[in-house]
């Protein structure tokens, strides 16, 4: 299989790319490396260094690689940012996924993996945890112009017999998440653990999210690929963790370091339990996560202590 990976070079998609590259299969990436890093990418990738708002240059890179299956990952994800610059937050992520999916229409592909929201999308659910028919209640711009994506999936299929799968990821964590990134609590935890300094909780940390392993969500991708399902599927662990919890276990891998968050304003547009039912894609692609918490954490909690030094 000849695999495109748009910001292959991040965090999720360079994860990714590797899971592609160690099943066999050929891989080429895009990505503006405006937070992806090439030194992700394992030698030999073919790397076109585009943006995805660049319609024109996206279509070229698609041209020269004629994937068989594209990866969707390229996104703007910082929530915050999203409510000050909506319009930003619409561009990558609403004009971007139209450019893939007309780029890939055109270029042969046969079917796109596009790497959408859970809790963003579905905001403070009644429900919880919470399945893909629950009402959709972005609380920001961002969970919004992901709902917009999956919409064009929806096209592009309709209109052009592209073969579409939504993927709506609950909080990704593990190795090459940015500890000193705007998002990504897991990450930033454990830089601040490794590195002596102070976690911030904000709000009263009684909020929760269902933290789902990266490699865990590799292999959610590499079965949509091979799988035939359409439409949007959660993936997620199915269990609430609050942020004190999460502070505590990162706590007690850290040798019983002293660590205890300061707490901070609650910040907007931020949902306040978030917890995904990924049944659906246990029963559709034969998915379901293998890596529990404890485990993910201290991997993690490894790898960033590791590049520290």
């Amino acid at each position: 299989m000849k695999a495109l990976v748009t910001g292959g070079a991040g965090f999720i998609g360079s994860n990714v790319v590797d899971g592609l590259v160690d099943a066999g299969h050929d891989v080429a990436v895009v990505d503006n490396l405006s937070t992806g890093r090439r030194a992700n990418l394992p030698d030999g990738i073919a790397l076109h260094e585009v943006d995805v708002v660049d319609g024109s240059a996206i279509e070229t890179a698609f041209a020269a690689e004629r994937p068989d299956v594209v990866f969707h990952l390229a996104a703007h994800i910082d929530v915050r940012r999203s409510v000050e610059d909506p319009g930003h937050d619409a561009r990558v992520n609403v004009e971007g996924t139209i450019n893939v999916l007309r780029a890939a229409h055109r270029s042969g592909a046969r079917r796109v993996i596009f790497s959408s929201t859970g809790g963003a999308i579905y905001g403070d659910a009644e429900a919880v945890p919470t399945g893909e028919d629950a009402p959709i209640r972005p609380l920001a711009p961002y969970g919004a112009s992901k709902h917009a994506a999956e919409g064009y999936l929806a096209l592009f299929a309709s209109l052009h017999g592209l073969s579409t799968i939504a993927l709506r990821y609950a909080n990704v964590y593990g190795p090459r998440q940015d500890p000193l990134g705007e998002g990504g609590v897991v990450a930033i935890y454990c830089g601040a653990l490794a590195s002596g300094a102070t976690a911030i909780v904000y709000g009263d940390g009684e909020q929760t999210r269902d933290y789902v392993y990266v490699g865990d969500v590799v292999r959610a991708n590499l079965l949509a690929a091979e799988s035939a399902a359409t439409g949007s599927f959660n993936v997620g662990s199915g269990v609430e963790t609050t942020v004190l919890e999460l502070a505590e276990r990162l706590r007690e891998l850290g040798d019983g370091a002293d660590f205890v968050p300061r707490h901070a304003p609650e910040r907007a547009g931020e949902v306040r339990r978030s917890c995904l039912d990924a049944t659906r894609a246990r029963s559709a692609i034969g998915w379901q996560p293998q890596v529990e918490l404890a485990e993910g954490l201290r991997r993690t909690l490894a790898h960033v202590a590791a590049g520290m030094r």
